[in-house]
């Protein structure tokens, strides 16, 4: 299973994006902190930046601040900790990605909706099978 994370509007405090399933099925839009081009020398900001490019193993792992089974990016550099969770703004991302329906303006909403469709489809896989997020 592939998901793919599209970025649509890089935005000064927040970046869009919209998440696909096997790249064909739209799953939800996405919010994260601002978008920062680190293959041209931009720096990390702290709980302020989106993570890197790149293509990721995906694992579902207990959170132990959200009391839940969560998806886990692994292996993003410079960040620890990646996960998609709920949430509505930037304030509630420090380089993590929310789902949800972007209906505002720098947010998502309907978030847990989005994240129990995720979780759906995360636990309906194949004993096995792995699965990957692309960002891009």
């Amino acid at each position: 299973m592939e998901f793919t994370l599209k970025r649509i509007a890089k935005k000064d405090g927040y970046t869009i994006g919209h998440l696909y399933v096997n790249g064909i099925m739209k799953v939800c839009d996405t919010l994260e902190p601002q978008w920062r081009d680190f293959h041209h020398g931009a720096q990390k900001v702290d709980g302020k930046s989106a993570i890197p490019e790149g293509r990721y193993p995906l694992v579902v792992t207990w959170s132990p601040r959200f009391r839940q089974w969560l998806p886990l990016l692994v292996g993003v550099t410079l960040f620890e900790g990646v996960r998609i969770h709920s949430g509505n703004t930037p304030l509630d991302t420090q380089g993590c990605i929310l789902p949800g329906q972007n209906r505002k303006k720098g947010m998502v909403l309907n978030s847990r909706t989005a994240m129990r469709k995720i979780m759906t489809l995360l636990n309906a896989r194949e004993p096995g099978e792995p699965a990957w997020i692309k960002v891009e």
